[in-house]
């Protein structure tokens, strides 16, 4: 369809729909709202027939007659986004979310962008916003208060998350995810008995909950306590999910702890090849000096502070291993 008589089809929709919009907030729009008005519908309905460049241009026209309107920014943002113009879509994201500090798009949007681009902490702290502003607009939708939670156990910001789990339980007691992410909370607080607590409450609402069967039997087994009940727990998260390089480390680290080093070694190398993970190739390290394999313990301990350096234990490891001999 040639251009002009696109335009000509947009108008005459135009005059069907957005003079009655324009006439119901004629009290509260002045002329050069009103023609803002009309350009911003012109250029969603360019944008919806898919020619960009077209509705760009009116957004654009639609921002010289009102550019304090956060709508207007946010689909110039979602245009530009289209034509792969990020930086010019963050600038226009960021004047959106200043005109209306209330709102959650333009807040999400700059997350994915940042996040896109390596950007972590901006993206980071975009998407706290938004969850924070999607959490007041809906005050009782738990799967928002859960994602907020879940940011601030990744930013180790426990007493926020730890409220926000809080709060999420008092709207739905017998949410099992919920009480699992409180218990990772207390683990981190070092209140393991409310660990405890919570992970097996998780688990009596979702008995293959694998994640809280694995994290309640880790928790036996560092306390070297209950370790009948947490092999049966771990043994049941490796059978729910056999390729989770964590749920083996754990069963190898409680054979570790049963003295048997062998099927500790055979759990803990297979880990190890299914997860890069610094506490994995400690424990390897741990039982590679049980067998008295020193030089591989000194290897797994070095990949261990590869992918974590700041280990002070496990640096005190290597330099203990020049007492047996091995320098």
């Amino acid at each position: 369809m040639p251009p002009l008589f696109k335009k000509i089809i947009l108008i005459f929709c135009l005059s069907l729909f957005a003079v009655p919009l324009i006439n119901y907030r004629a009290a509260a729009l002045d002329k050069k709202a009103s023609l803002a008005l009309s350009h911003y519908i012109l250029g969603v309905m360019y944008e919806d027939l898919g020619d960009i460049e077209a509705a760009i241009d009116e957004y654009k026209r639609a921002l010289k007659a009102d550019d304090k309107n956060s709508l207007i920014h946010l689909n110039l943002a979602g245009t530009l986004i289209k034509k792969n113009e990020i930086p010019k879509a963050i600038d226009e994201l960021k004047q959106a979310g200043d005109l209306d500090p209330e709102a959650v798009e333009p807040h999400a949007i700059l997350a994915l962008l940042y996040s896109s681009q390596n950007r972590q902490d901006l993206a980071t702290a975009e998407y706290e916003v938004a969850l924070k502003n999607a959490s007041r607009l809906q005050p009782k939708n738990i799967e928002v208060f859960k994602s907020l939670g879940a940011l601030y156990l990744e930013q180790k910001k426990f007493k926020e998350a730890e409220d926000i789990y809080r709060l999420v339980l008092n709207l739905s007691p017998e949410d099992a995810q919920a009480h699992f992410y409180l218990g990772s909370i207390y683990s981190e607080l070092k209140k393991d008995d409310l660990a405890k607590a919570e992970m097996k409450r998780a688990i009596e609402l979702n008995p293959d909950y694998h994640q809280a069967l694995n994290f309640l039997g880790y928790l036996y087994v560092e306390e070297n306590k209950n370790l009948d009940q947490a092999e049966a727990l771990i043994k049941k998260a490796v059978e729910l999910d056999p390729d989770n390089g964590a749920y083996i480390d754990s069963l190898g680290w409680l054979y570790f702890k049963r003295d048997k080093y062998q099927e500790a070694l055979k759990e803990l190398e297979k880990a190890s090849t299914l997860l890069d993970d610094p506490v994995i190739f400690d424990h390897l390290g741990e039982v590679y000096l049980k067998i008295r394999d020193y030089e591989k313990a000194r290897q797994a301990w070095q990949q261990s502070l590869k992918l974590e350096p700041n280990q002070d234990k496990v640096k005190k490891k290597i330099e203990a291993l020049s007492e047996y001999g091995k320098k």
